[in-house]
């Protein structure tokens, strides 16, 4: 395997230690600076340029793009994507990861544990929002913040408010967060590679900073994490569209709630605190992935006129309960379904014998107006209509009738990765 490493800095210890595992596994492997590439369009042809010459053939990348550089380095990765080489995270997951806001916004649709946030532009919705989240004490935190930087915990309703004041005068975006007292001063990371988390640790703050990060001076201890946090790490990395990735979480009375999906995690903390050998585990991952890069579907998926992808949600009371995928019909319908999910589980490619249940969540592949006969109402929440409340009788008979009746109901499909 030709392998490159998007590093701007090729002695830290994570590049270090990736470059290292790759060379003792026999692969071939360079670190390159990410802001010395340039990028070339061309119809059909699209091709990068690495210090004015180009750039030879890789079988896979490995992205470490910092914070600072995040739009530059996600638009290299970019382009990698579209020349065909395999890429451990990609652009649009590197980018979501990055914004705390749009990541939150991106797991909050999905059944698994987060901190109650809120995001606010008013300084007149700044109180009623710390009030949502639970009162103070509240955490407020910068969207772009990296290493604790940027993470403040207000004692008070009125310290909240002047601080969120403060940093919005000064141009900052900031979220509200729920402070979970329980697990003040510590969170867990674990690293997730694939599908699975091949380490842990718990990172304990020192004295009474309530920030648990190893630069803010906490220490570490690994920890041996019960399936259900490890099931909701993989499954907030897989939500995120990251392969290799640092996830946080916090352990509170309701289990595991996360706080970041980081991804271009430090080595060097982990690795330390687990004797672990991460960097290879990494590296071998990469080396078993090369022959699938990674495919764009709302760019594959288009050129099949009339076939699309859509999610469908089977709620309480539809007649679709306790049926196979064989018999529900979809089949007939030229519908495929790719993945079931089930609460925080994720099984792809289910079988044609498996039963539905409530609450289940169908990735579909298939042709798209037969999936929109399945999905006669798209609503944010499912509410019961009554006639009175719409417009005309014909919706509210089509909303009514579908609700009695049971079935399918679309859930949004914004890009989740």
């Amino acid at each position: 395997m030709k392998l490159a490493i998007l590093s701007c800095n090729p002695k830290c210890y994570s590049t270090r230690r990736l470059r290292e595992a790759a060379e003792q596994r026999g692969h071939s492997v360079k670190v390159l600076n990410t802001l010395k590439f340039a990028i070339d369009l061309e119809q059909g042809k699209p091709d990068l340029y690495f210090r004015q010459k180009q750039l030879s053939d890789y079988d896979a990348v490995l992205p470490r793009i910092g914070a600072s550089i995040s739009y530059f380095g996600t638009a290299v990765v970019r382009q990698f994507e579209q020349m065909d080489v395999f890429c451990a995270n990609t652009s649009a997951s590197i980018a979501n990861s990055r914004d705390k806001l749009r990541s939150l916004q991106i797991l909050s649709r999905h059944h698994i544990g987060i901190p109650k946030t809120t995001f606010v532009r008013d300084k007149k919705d700044v109180l009623p929002a710390i009030k949502r989240v639970g009162g103070a004490p509240v955490i407020i935190k910068l969207i772009e913040g990296t290493q604790g930087i940027g993470v403040l915990l207000a004692e008070s309703m009125g310290s909240a408010a002047a601080i969120v004041e403060l940093l919005q005068s000064q141009k900052q975006s900031v979220l509200i967060q729920k402070f979970v007292a329980e697990s003040k001063g510590r969170d867990i990371r674990a690293f997730v590679v694939g599908d699975q988390v091949v380490a842990a640790m718990r990172r304990v703050a020192q004295g009474q900073e309530f920030r648990s990060n190893i630069h803010r001076g906490g220490y570490a201890e690994p920890v041996d994490l019960d399936e259900s946090y490890k099931e909701t790490a993989v499954r907030a990395a897989q939500i995120m569209g990251l392969r290799v990735a640092g996830v946080d979480l916090l352990e509170s009375k309701e289990g595991p709630q996360i706080v970041e999906v980081n991804s271009s995690p430090g080595l060097e903390g982990i690795e330390g605190c687990t004797q672990l050998d991460i960097a290879g585990a990494i590296i071998d991952y990469i080396s078993a992935q090369i022959n699938f890069p990674e495919i764009d579907l709302r760019q594959r998926l288009t050129v099949s006129r009339g076939y699309g992808v859509a999610e469908l949600y089977i709620p309480e009371g539809s007649n679709h309960i306790g049926k196979t995928i064989l018999d529900s019909g979809l089949r007939e319908k030229d519908i495929t379904v790719l993945t079931l999910h089930r609460g925080t589980r994720v099984i792809p490619n289910p079988k044609p014998q498996r039963e539905l249940e409530a609450d289940d969540r169908l990735l579909c592949f298939g042709k798209l107006e037969f999936m929109q006969e399945l999905i006669p109402v798209k609503t944010r929440k499912r509410r019961r209509a009554k006639v009175k409340d719409l417009p005309d009788l014909p919706v509210a008979e089509e909303v009514l009738r579908e609700q009695d009746d049971g079935g399918f109901i679309s859930t949004q499909t914004e890009e989740d990765t």
